[in-house]
């Protein structure tokens, strides 16, 4: 039995869950997401807990016990609380700037990077080089913070570019202090 599947989801107060077949619709004070639930999967509602089953120890439902029920947890906690990354911009003249919905980056390149923001995403930019980005979806949230990293990684050299705030970089020598 999975142990993560088999755990029990806690819904906190503020926070309510509607099941209707397989859709299931999640909405509290952060924000609202839906899930469409594996048809394997029986999700139920008991109260202010609920549960993922599976019909049989199949290899596919073993696969989707735990992973349907961390799925409808991580629902759960950003619709209490929206997920965030930070992110840190490392190098001379890089700079992010937000304006509306679209997120510019000059990170060494001739051209300026012009990222728009995605629906359910926030976005901030506390000083130009810093990056907060917020969801009550952890996915998206994870995965614009990935593409604004992926403009310009930090590389190990001089640690220039862009990385997240509790990122550490192997730094390493370069060829002036190699060779001795």
């Amino acid at each position: 039995m999975s142990r993560i599947g088999k755990k029990p989801v806690e819904i906190p107060s503020g926070v309510t869950v509607q099941l209707e077949g397989n859709h299931l619709a999640v909405k509290g004070p952060a924000g609202q997401l839906a899930l469409e639930v594996h048809a394997l999967m029986q999700v139920s509602v008991d109260g202010d807990r609920l549960t993922v089953t599976r019909p049989n120890d199949s290899r596919q439902s073993r696969a989707l016990h735990g992973l349907t029920r961390s799925l409808i947890q991580n629902m759960v906690s950003g619709c209490v609380k929206p997920f965030e990354k930070r992110l840190e911009i490392n190098g001379v003249g890089y700079n992010a700037n937000l304006s509306g919905n679209t997120l510019t980056l000059q990170v060494g390149f001739a051209n300026k990077i012009v990222l728009t923001v995605p629906e359910g995403v926030v976005c901030e930019c506390p000083d130009q080089t810093h990056v907060v980005v917020r969801s009550s979806d952890k996915q998206a949230c994870g995965q614009f913070a990935a593409e604004i990293r992926a403009v310009r990684p930090p590389e190990p050299y001089k640690g220039k570019g862009i990385r997240y705030q509790d990122e550490h970089v192997r730094r390493k020598a370069g060829k002036a202090f190699g060779s001795k």
